[in-house]
């Protein structure tokens, strides 16, 4: 029988690679947005992946939406917990609402959806919890406090969890991607991006693919003994 997969943040960018991976990998897929209804019409009409709209950010939303995942697909066998924002600016600058937004969609949604899943999957003896982090997470970055503090804080919670769940059939790792050919990086203005390019190793941005790829891994069998893990697919550009 077919695992189940929940990718929130699914119907876009690396998000939107992600679950395609997994429907190609022979997956029931299911991806989560919050915003663009368009785009999500557009990417179910293309792949045929159901997408479930709620903020993940929501505890109480998230409960509704996972009972309805769950409905349609079955049990959750692999969650992906990739929704993600930004709200860059300096923290001298920074308001409480551009640091809790960040907070709660990159941060606190990885609780939310964790934990509506987690017993079940200790029940069966078997899940995959994968998050994707940042370099930003890693090696810090300017004007992004609020984004650094939640994706080094998903590394320690998946730490954790991985620990807790360790005997119990159940991984939890970590993708920490680097620049990856994205609508949000392609917005960076030209001489920026360039001399991002420049100081990366392989001289590239990276491809949505190639962090599907990790995630896809990361859930198979094969990947069994891999927990509490952080993936780095950044081109060499931090290899802390």
């Amino acid at each position: 029988m077919s695992k189940v997969v929940l990718v929130t943040g699914g119907t876009r960018g690396i998000g939107a690679a992600i679950a395609e991976a997994f429907q190609k990998g022979g997956y029931k897929v299911a991806a989560t947005y919050h915003g663009n209804d368009d785009v999500a019409k557009s990417f179910t009409a293309r792949t045929g992946i159901p997408a479930f709209k709620f903020d993940v950010a929501d505890f109480a939303a998230c409960q509704k939406g996972v009972e309805a995942v769950v409905t349609q697909l079955g049990a959750i066998d692999v969650l992906v917990n990739n929704a993600g924002i930004t709200r860059d600016t300096f923290l001298h600058k920074m308001t409480p609402v551009q640091w809790m937004d960040v907070i709660h969609t990159n941060l606190n949604s990885v609780f939310n959806m964790s934990r509506l899943v987690i017993e079940n999957m200790r029940n069966r003896g078997f899940g995959r919890i994968i998050t994707i982090s940042s370099i930003n997470g890693q090696a810090g970055q300017i004007g992004q406090t609020n984004y650094a503090a939640a994706k080094a804080g998903v590394i320690g919670f998946s730490k954790a969890l991985a620990l807790e769940n360790a005997g119990k059939g159940i991984t939890v790792n970590v993708v920490a991607p680097g620049y990856i050919d994205t609508d949000m990086v392609r917005a960076i203005s030209d001489n920026v991006l360039e001399a991002i390019v420049a100081r990366i190793p392989v001289k590239r941005l990276g491809r949505t693919d190639e962090i599907a790829a990790a995630v896809l891994y990361l859930a198979s069998d094969e990947a069994a003994y891999m927990t509490g893990a952080t993936l780095n697919v950044n081109g060499g550009l931090f290899m802390g």
